[in-house]
């Protein structure tokens, strides 16, 4: 997915990681580690291009 506007700070990216969750928990469990949303959430600032895939 293009991303136009992402998050450009850690508390922004938090809030968007925890959205990610909710629809595609795959994408914080089964990522590179560690498998937290913090981690999650600090892969996303600034990162304009998102992919999610469900089992």
């Amino acid at each position: 997915m293009s991303v136009a506007a992402p998050p450009s700070t850690l508390q922004e990216a938090l809030h968007v990681a925890a959205e990610h969750f909710a629809f595609c928990p795959d994408n914080i469990w089964q990522n590179s580690h560690p498998h937290t949303l913090a981690a999650y959430a600090e892969r996303l600032v600034g990162i304009n291009s998102w992919e999610f895939w469900w089992d």
